[in-house]
């Protein structure tokens, strides 16, 4: 696939998921233009957050898993210190997914 599915698991994506199986379970849309949706949703969301986002976060805390699979790192950090421009964070527990931005491109 062209692009990595790390936003469907997003709210916004999980939801934009259910409601095109509902079209199509109901005839509204065909599987293949939901696919294709899809696909333009996260290419969508990578655009925006590289065009969008300009802060800067730190994050400090206790590693507990790492992977990486497919050309994406996953870490899960507990205790975890986010620190921004706008103050500090304290969380129990952190999920980041990391992955080369160029094969998103692809």
């Amino acid at each position: 696939m062209a692009t990595f599915e790390l936003y469907r698991r997003s709210t916004i994506g999980m939801c934009l998921t259910e409601t095109l199986d509902h079209m199509v379970s109901n005839g509204v849309l065909s599987p293949e233009l939901a696919i294709q949706v899809l696909i333009q949703f996260d290419k969508s969301m990578t655009e925006a957050l590289e065009s969008e986002v300009k802060s800067k976060v730190s994050i400090k805390g206790h590693l507990h898993t790492y992977r990486f699979c497919d050309n994406v790192w996953t870490f899960i950090l507990q205790n975890a210190q986010l620190k921004s421009d706008e103050g500090v964070e304290m969380v129990e527990s952190v999920k980041i997914v990391a992955c080369d931005s160029k094969l998103l491109t692809q």
